[in-house]
């Protein structure tokens, strides 16, 4: 019968990796490299529905381009209309 014993160290180290595969999760998550998203990674990234997306694009609120028949938002503009957008609750 084989008997270890965890330290301290053992387990901030794992914390330490946990976290580290956290971050690396969430920022591959958030934007994987990608300027231009359709608009299902949008609606994804948002957490709304397509027909959500399609609302907020015919009210202006969302700047998009259309290539063909698809739909593309920049990354970056996508980012800026939230950060316009946030409330500060007291």
């Amino acid at each position: 019968m084989d008997i270890n014993i965890v330290t301290q160290s053992d387990i901030l180290q794992m914390k330490n990796e946990i976290i580290s595969h956290l971050t690396d999760a969430l920022s591959k998550a958030s934007n994987p490299g990608k300027r231009y998203m359709k608009s299902s990674e949008v609606a994804e990234m948002l957490g709304i529905s397509a027909s959500s997306l399609q609302n907020l694009r015919i009210a202006g609120v969302i700047p998009f381009s259309k290539l063909g028949g698809t739909l593309f938002y920049d990354y970056e503009e996508i980012q800026s209309v939230i950060e316009k957008n946030k409330k500060n609750i007291a």
